[in-house]
C-alpha cells in the first residue's frame, strides 16, 4: 500500500493532495478519509489505495500512519512555569480545605473559580 504526506487539504472544498514517498501527487477527496477523522494537516503521514479516477490517480481508504501532532502540546507552557501554577493551585486548595474543616463550603463564586482553575490545570497538564 502506498504511503506519503498530505501536501494540503481544503476543508471547505473537501479535497486536497498527497505527495507520495516517490514524489507523485495524488488527489485526496474528503470521502476517502476515515469516518469521524479530523481534516488532515499538511505533513500528516498517510497510507492509502490508489485507483485511477476520471482525472487521474485518486487516494482511497486513507489511514493515518502516525498520530496527528497535538496543537495543545505544541502551545503548552514550559514545565518550570507550570510548577509555579501548580504551587498556586495548592495554596488555593489549602484555603478551600480550611473552609471545609471549619464546616463551611466556599461561596458560589469561589467554588466556581476553583473548579475552573482545576479544569484548566488538568487540561494543560494532560495536553
Amino acid at each position: 500500500m502506498p504511503t506519503g504526506k498530505v501536501k494540503f487539504f481544503d476543508v471547505e472544498r473537501g479535497f486536497g493532495f498527497i505527495t507520495t514517498d516517490e514524489g507523485d501527487q495524488i488527489f485526496l477527496h474528503a470521502s476517502a478519509l476515515p469516518e469521524g477523522a479530523p481534516a488532515p494537516k499538511p505533513g500528516a503521514r498517510v497510507e492509502f489505495g490508489v485507483p485511477d479516477g476520471r482525472k487521474g490517480p485518486q487516494a482511497l481508504s486513507v489511514t493515518f500512519t502516525e498520530p496527528l501532532p497535538s496543537v495543545a502540546r505544541a502551545q503548552r507552557k514550559p514545565a518550570e512555569e507550570m510548577a509555579i501554577v501548580v504551587e498556586d493551585v495548592i495554596k488555593l486548595l489549602d484555603s478551600v480545605g480550611n473552609q471545609l474543616r471549619n464546616g463551611r463550603y466556599p461561596d458560589k463564586g469561589s467554588a466556581t473559580k476553583t473548579a475552573n482553575v482545576l479544569r484548566a490545570i488538568a487540561d494543560a497538564i494532560e495536553a
